[in-house]
């Protein structure tokens, strides 16, 4: 599992976007186990506490569901993974949005970057 750490916010958060991004693009599948919290540890190279707070909010979201000495799974649930894939596009759209405002680029310019950087 590919993941970068960046020092603009918290960790736990990072490894929460990742697995929604894994999810809604396929690469985890619904109802696929996911790696002990240790072994996630191990493998982004992060503390376990670090994954287990990360796992934990997933849990209470209902990304994610774990039973008792067993590893945890992703939900099954479309309608979660369709609201998750929304809330990704609606974020990832208002930071873009706000930094084009930032710096005064309209939105018939926004249209023709969109186009040409898109393909």
């Amino acid at each position: 599992m590919k993941f970068i750490v960046n020092d603009r916010e918290p960790v736990y958060i990072q490894i929460i976007r990742n697995i929604k991004q894994k999810i809604v693009t396929g690469e985890l599948k619904m109802g696929e186990k996911l790696p002990s919290r240790r072994e996630m540890a191990i493998i982004i190279n992060v503390n376990p506490n670090t994954v287990q707070k990360a796992y934990k909010e997933m849990e209470e979201m209902g990304l994610i569901n774990t039973i008792k000495n067993n590893q945890s799974t992703i939900t099954e649930d479309e309608n979660f993974v369709r609201q998750i894939r929304q809330s990704l596009i609606n974020e990832a759209t208002e930071i873009f949005v706000e930094q084009m405002k930032a710096i005064n680029v309209g939105k018939d310019e926004i249209k023709n970057i969109i186009n040409e950087k898109y393909d």
